[in-house]
């Protein structure tokens, strides 16, 4: 068994949950993990560096015109990863998702012969950046299999790891209080998910809409929707169980192709939870008609009123979703990584 230091992807939600599920995992495999609490860290180093700057401006010192810019705070938060893993003698460094992490902390890892490997969470999407940082690890992993090639150009060393859910959080047997909403979304008020519920009426239809809403005008129409801002994985959950209907929306990939499944798309089927979403070939692959699609506000409309009133066909569809991601867990991916690790 192996001992890895993983570390934390600076982000308190959503890829948060990545974190927590493969370290979950790797110890579940019976692996040692330690962690590296990156989020804590950048905010601590924020509060410290603009300190000693403001007391220099204060003296007139020599770096009082020198303001702390947000680089630096990240830098100085991963700079110590390295005497982390020296400290613990660990056999590799996993970092999540990377974006808040220093490329210069990974070169000087590499330095120190210490054994990298980062887990790109945000692909399509980022991959432009993604790809500057992935020559600076050993061994990268990215969650959009259309991906593969664009990153392995930068990395030949790069391999698809699909996204995956906690089962501590999601499956049909839990329990949880939450909201029954005829329709649901938990997520972030993108442009391109803003457009197109705009889009739809929602006259006789309690739709509930959770996490990060907060860019919405007070007057937007959608406002009366937004019940909460960002909740935690356990009470997502819980919302998806209670709801008639659930929503996948993924965001606009602006023309680059995508294929695989989000993280919700698992959490979801874990869940038995009726869904609407967009289409996504990995998704027709996996779930067949199971998981219904829409492309436009006209479709989606359409589908909302219609299986509302049609409860045995949301029944029958949710039923066979939680076998279907069964083997889709953070422990196996967390086996799959260091089997990849391995070879």
């Amino acid at each position: 068994m192996s001992r890895f230091l993983v570390c934390h992807p600076g982000s308190l939600w959503a890829t948060h949950d990545v974190y927590t599920g493969l370290s979950a995992g790797l110890k579940a495999g019976g692996h040692e993990v330690v962690d590296y609490a990156l989020d804590g860290r950048i905010a601590a180093s924020r509060v410290w560096l603009h300190y000693l700057w403001r007391k220099q401006a204060r003296a007139g010192g020599p770096l009082a015109g020198t303001r702390p810019s947000e680089a630096d705070a990240i830098y100085h938060a991963g700079q110590e990863v390295v005497t982390r893993a020296l400290r613990y003698d660990v056999d590799r460094v996993v970092v999540i998702c990377g974006a808040y992490f220093h490329p210069d902390c990974a070169e000087l890892l590499r330095r120190a012969g210490v054994p990298t490997a980062v887990v790109f969470t945000e692909s399509p999407y980022d991959d432009p950046e993604q790809a500057k940082l992935a020559p600076r690890f050993d061994v990268c992993f990215t969650n959009e299999r259309t991906s593969v090639a664009r990153l392995r150009a930068a990395n030949p060393n790069t391999h698809y790891l699909p996204a995956a859910y906690d089962p501590a959080a999601h499956g049909p047997h839990l329990n949880g209080s939450a909201a029954a909403h005829d329709v649901v979304f938990v997520g972030s008020g993108f442009d391109s998910r803003t457009a197109l519920l705009s889009a739809v009426d929602w006259s006789g239809v309690d739709l509930g809409l959770y996490g990060a809403w907060d860019d919405l005008p007070g007057g937007h129409p959608l406002r009366r929707h937004v019940r909460a801002g960002v909740v935690d994985n356990a009470r997502a959950g819980a919302l998806y169980r209670k709801a008639r209907i659930a929503l996948n929306l993924y965001r606009a990939t602006g023309g680059v192709p995508a294929q695989s499944l989000n993280p919700r798309a698992y959490e979801l089927a874990a869940d038995g939870a009726f869904t609407l979403a967009h289409p996504r070939l990995e998704q027709g692959e996996r779930f067949g008609h199971a998981v219904a699609t829409f492309t436009d506000a006209g479709q989606l409309e359409q589908e909302v009123r219609w299986h509302l009133t049609h409860p045995e066909r949301r029944r029958a569809a949710a039923a066979v979703l939680p076998g279907i991601v069964r083997e889709d867990t953070y422990a196996h991916r967390a086996a799959q990584l260091v089997a990849h690790l391995a070879s």
